[in-house]
């Protein structure tokens, strides 16, 4: 039994656990509002927040229903675009919509609006570096209206949001319009709820954290299939530090990589990193261990924490735990060293120390919410002008995302300068052998791996680097 809060409704179903929480709300809700677009998690027209209790409060995020399963609702607060209509009149988002013409065909309109309205319930301060309207919209696509009357009415909210009580955060949003008043009524009704285990899904069946990779090819087996469903395993989350460590869950999303503070200390330029991965939608959904056991090419973790020269916790069935090297991880196209019977447990890796630094880049069709062409990522530390250590990562370059163990140890022990680096880029070229295809020629490829390695450097020591020299033929 899987039981849930939608809207202002108690479910109880004993509806397949790996259906499509989309199709659940569809077909067996027929709540219509939420639309079908290219269910691959990309569009956002199927926009959903999730709200999970925590205490007395309820912290929601914004995801893609069309690639999420309906037994990670369980326990859970789902809200559809009806879920936030206010009777007799427009919500605070709805008439910021309308107030800035930001609308045609209105397909897409119910997902900006539920993004707009997850952005208004966010916990975090309104339109920081950290969270904007903008980057709440960014995995919501328009067709047809053009983007900036869109941005228009999502400025409307930022400046109505300026006075939003903290204290008393969502009395407040109901005072002004942007959601109903049944919301205050959330978090005791989560609490009555008797949590479903669904144990008889977690015995057998596809190993699904929270769907964004293996919901977009295999939706249709899945909604059939046993499935078993680890997102809400606690013992796989969390972010925790030692003095010289940092060990992240295997089920820690990339959107709890940016909200940890000692993260964002660490690197900081956390956000532009990893605004290149995805949409708000996505991250909020995607975790580690899913990018990792997807073992694409191009995975952007993957790269990102190759790079880090981390070490995987695998976890036995049996309790019993193996730690390997990250870079051993995988070893050919879509293989990877995982028994049937085991799951990713946690990443960790060595913090960055104070000669340590650390970039990561990224190039696609669409600068954003794009799979990678190519991607990497690089941590060098440097002593007197000299490398005394260096790791570097290379994705959509070879069969798998590709460490490049050649470079660094070329590299290691030189000093600083341009003919060094082009050195070294000739190494990093014996090392790859991309092939052709959508994403580019395999000589386009060769290209950007050059282009990137070389953007680390320029990127990292600037006042040592003249980037003409670099890139001079």
């Amino acid at each position: 039994m899987i039981q849930f809060i939608l809207n202002n409704e108690r479910i109880q179903t004993t509806a397949h656990a790996g259906i499509t929480l989309l199709d659940f709300i569809r077909e067996h809700q027929q709540l219509k509002g939420t639309k079908i677009g290219c269910r691959e998690g990309d569009c956002g027209a199927c926009t959903v927040l999730v709200g999970a209790l925590n205490k007395n409060t309820i912290s929601y995020q914004s995801i893609t229903s069309c690639i999420s399963p309906l037994g990670n609702a369980n326990g859970k607060h789902i809200v559809t675009i009806e879920g936030i209509n206010i009777p007799k009149t427009l919500n605070t988002a709805q008439q910021a919509m309308a107030d800035n013409y930001a609308t045609q065909c209105g397909f897409c309109t119910p997902g900006f609006v539920v993004s707009m309205t997850g952005f208004a319930l966010s916990t975090q301060d309104n339109n920081t570096a950290l969270n904007s309207c903008n980057d709440a919209i960014s995995g919501n696509i328009c067709r047809c209206t053009g983007y900036k009357s869109i941005e228009k009415a999502g400025f409307d909210l930022v400046e109505k949001l300026q006075e939003k009580d903290k204290n008393h955060q969502i009395d407040w949003l109901i005072n002004q319009g942007f959601v109903p008043d049944y919301f205050n009524t959330i978090p005791e009704q989560l609490k009555k709820l008797q949590q479903s285990t669904i144990q008889q899904q977690r015995s057998e069946g596809s190993t699904v954290a929270n769907g964004t990779d293996l919901y977009v090819q295999h939706a249709d087996t899945l909604s059939e299939e046993p499935v078993s469903l680890i997102s809400d395993n606690t013992s796989l989350k969390g972010i925790s530090f030692t003095d010289t460590t940092c060990t992240i869950g295997a089920n820690t999303t990339v959107s709890e990589l940016l909200e940890n503070e000692q993260l964002r200390k660490g690197f900081p330029r956390l956000k532009s990193f990893l605004k290149l991965i995805s949409s708000e939608q996505i991250r909020n959904m995607g975790t580690l261990g899913g990018n990792f056991v997807n073992a694409s090419p191009i995975g952007d973790m993957s790269v990102f924490f190759l790079a880090l020269n981390s070490t995987l916790a695998i976890l036995h069935k049996n309790g019993t735990t193996r730690q390997i090297p990250f870079h051993k991880f995988h070893q050919d196209y879509k293989k990877y060293d995982l028994q049937k019977e085991e799951i990713l447990k946690s990443i960790a890796f060595n913090v960055l120390e104070a000669t340590s630094v650390f970039n990561f880049e990224k190039v696609s069709k669409r600068t954003h919410l794009d799979i990678a062409s190519v991607n990497a990522s690089a941590r060098i530390s440097v002593e007197n002008n000299r490398i005394i250590s260096a790791h570097f990562a290379v994705g959509g370059v070879a069969a798998i995302p590709k460490y490049a163990v050649k470079t660094a140890e070329f590299i290691i022990g030189k000093s600083i300068n341009s003919e060094v680096i082009k050195a070294a880029q000739e190494i990093l070229q014996s090392e790859i052998s991309p092939i052709s295809d959508v994403r580019g020629s395999a000589t386009y490829k060769r290209f950007l791996a050059r282009q990137l390695f070389f953007a680390h450097f320029i990127e990292l020591f600037p006042t040592k680097i003249n980037p003409q020299q670099l890139i001079a033929i």
